[in-house]
């Protein structure tokens, strides 16, 4: 089980569902678990499903031997998922976590999402189960959109160069289906789900060694490539769905692709001209937002605002090994140092607004896994592998340690779930 410590005991579980029912605008909340909610003639309703009245937000963990675990955040209580193949990678979408191991990518429902109705939001709980593996070799590169039970979910075995689309649909229905499996040249690639569409990176210098992606090609649901569809983009690294649409980095800038009438529409977003800051090439925020961040190597941090279209460069304060944007009316930042703190920064200026003490600096120096900043509206998480813990900041005040929670292993990687 998980042990947890609380830094303010006054932050106890009813207090903490009111928080996370404000948070996301929903209803009064109740002590312990959501309510269930009586289905409206069938709106929101979803076979296996229960529709419940705030956001079941979570943890998934995975330890270094695969074990993985679900931490649910309004009553503590931890359930044990299974063991898959210990991955080399992991990555999340909010209901999904995607562990790139031997043989694969093997899919894990944590069974707790929110759907995202445009004007307002409908939250869902269903058992937690490990879906299957989607059969490829060597490493692997997920990408999802904001939607848990529609369009697509894009994976690029960089090795062989296999360009898989799943459909996202039928794998909330525990089903691995395939839309398309497509052979291209082996290299650094993504395939970047864009409404009923993808989009797969093509080879810039095709045969090469570590080659990497020079062009973008939109392709149908069934793999077929959409004449005319295409776009350069030098060094493609890094991808992203914003509110606003589908990020991916490029070595200029970044590509937009949003879906207009049927068709999807790609836009150059250009780093400013006078921009002499190295490219981001990962990008996180706050799940939804239209505003990313991405580490501009040493120079600083990239924000990208999708919406409007236009980059801005932070100063870095210290030496960082992550960033995220929380893109609230604040504009908060947060940063990960190469020394373990959490920095909470000031997304117009730079300067930093607090600070945690090193909450990883064992886990960073040792390489004893992968920490991982998750933002929320008014909370981030942090896993600490080496130190065994999970933590729980609220950044608004002063980066205060809200709650820490110790794991009998070590948290390696780590997913949100729930949003």
């Amino acid at each position: 089980m998980f042990r947890s410590a609380f830094a303010l005991p006054a932050l106890g579980i009813p207090a903490l569902g009111m928080l996370l029912a404000l948070l996301a605008g929903c209803a009064a909340p109740t002590a312990g678990a959501p309510a269930a909610l009586p289905s409206d003639d069938g709106h929101g309703d979803i076979a296996g499903a229960t529709e419940v009245s705030e956001p079941s937000l979570g943890l998934t963990t995975v330890d270094p031997e695969g074990a993985v675990s679900h931490l649910d955040l309004l009553d503590e209580e931890v359930t044990g998922l299974g063991a898959i193949a210990p991955p080399s990678t992991v990555t999340g979408d909010g209901r999904y976590l995607f562990a790139s191991g031997p043989g694969g990518v093997t899919v894990v429902d944590s069974g707790r999402w929110t759907w995202d109705h445009v004007d307002h939001f409908h939250y869902y709980v269903a058992e937690p189960r490990i879906v299957g593996t989607v059969r490829g070799e060597g490493p692997a590169t997920v990408a999802t959109t904001n939607s848990s039970t529609s369009g697509g979910t894009g994976v690029f075995f960089a090795d062989t160069g296999e360009a898989v689309l799943l459909d996202t649909e039928a794998l909330s229905k525990g089903e691995l289906a395939e839309l398309f499996r497509l052979e291209v040249e082996p290299h650094d690639g993504l395939v970047v789900p864009v409404g009923s569409f993808a989009l797969v990176t093509e080879a810039q210098s095709p045969g090469a060694a570590g080659a990497v992606a020079g062009t973008v090609t939109v392709h149908d649901e069934s793999g077929m490539p959409v004449p005319g569809a295409s776009a350069e983009c030098a060094d493609a690294r890094g991808t992203i769905t914003t509110r606003v649409g589908a990020v991916i980095g490029c070595a200029d800038g970044a590509l937009l692709a949003t879906v207009d009438a049927g068709a999807v529409v790609l836009e150059r977003i250009a780093y400013p001209e006078d921009a002499t800051a190295p490219p981001a090439t990962a990008f996180a925020n706050r799940e939804g937002r239209p505003t990313v961040a991405g580490l501009a190597g040493d120079a600083g941090i990239w924000l990208l605002d999708t919406r409007e279209r236009s980059w801005t460069l932070l100063p870095a304060p210290a030496p960082l090994v992550q960033v995220t944007a929380v893109d609230d009316a604040a504009q908060h930042v947060l940063a990960l140092s190469a020394d373990g703190r959490v920095l909470v920064l000031d997304g117009a200026t730079g300067a930093v607004l607090a600070e945690t003490a090193p909450l990883v600096a064992e886990s960073l120096a040792t390489g004893a896994g992968a920490p991982l900043l998750i933002a929320d509206q008014q909370r981030a998480y942090l896993n600490a592998p080496a130190e065994r813990r999970l933590y729980e900041i609220d950044f608004a005040d002063a980066a205060r340690i809200a709650r820490e929670f110790e794991t009998p292993t070590a948290p390696s990687s780590v997913v949100g779930s729930g949003r």
